[in-house]
């Protein structure tokens, strides 16, 4: 029984279950896991960007609706002290870029509702000018040519509102799902054993 519990290293952190997909992380100090200049305390600092994009990107591999948690390999022994400041950490880390998220999709619904009248109006006066010069100009063929460039022109000004309403706010909702996930994840250090 000592030979097994010899190669079991020490955790300190959330429990994990063998129901979540697990991210895993090996650095040797924890100060890698973070922003280097960052000034503020250890608990709201900024994660490092290139162990944000390891996190993230390993996220974003595993299905939708799949529970998440991090395991972090420190190469020295861990107080749980410092595996409840990451914890807290990622998870204040991944909460703002959430609600960072969700305020950008705000701005891109409120910018997209503004195209949408200006795009309307456009259209409704492209609509109008188009059908005025074609009632000016009756049986002349520039007088159909010219409403049809009106109403083209009064289509590809509602372009850009629809585009945000079909296509643009699927991946910004998705992103914020996602930060959402990963701000609730376990969070679990594991270190040599003393």
């Amino acid at each position: 029984m000592a030979a097994t519990e010899k190669n079991v290293r020490p955790a300190a952190g959330d429990p994990i279950t063998p129901t979540p997909e697990v991210i895993e992380l090996r650095i040797c100090e924890l100060s890698q896991l973070f922003n280097a200049i960052d000034p503020s305390p250890f608990r709201e600092r900024d994660l490092d960007q290139n162990a944000e994009a390891f996190i993230v990107g390993w996220a974003r591999e595993m299905p939708r609706k799949a529970r998440l948690a991090m395991l972090v390999y420190l190469d020295r022994p861990v107080t749980p002290d410092e595996s409840v400041e990451v914890r807290d950490a990622v998870r204040a880390f991944f909460s703002h870029r959430a609600n960072c998220t969700r305020q950008r999709l705000r701005q891109l619904l409120r910018i997209g509702r503004m195209n949408l009248l200006v795009g309307i109006m456009l259209l409704a006066a492209s609509i109008g000018l188009g059908s005025l010069l074609a009632n000016t100009l009756p049986g002349r063929p520039i007088a159909e040519i010219l409403r049809e460039s009106f109403l083209i022109g009064g289509w590809v000004a509602m372009w850009r509102p629809l585009e945000t309403f079909l296509y643009d706010w699927w991946p910004i909702r998705a992103e914020a799902a996602l930060f959402d996930r990963l701000s609730a994840m376990p969070v679990r250090v594991k270190s040599p054993q003393c």
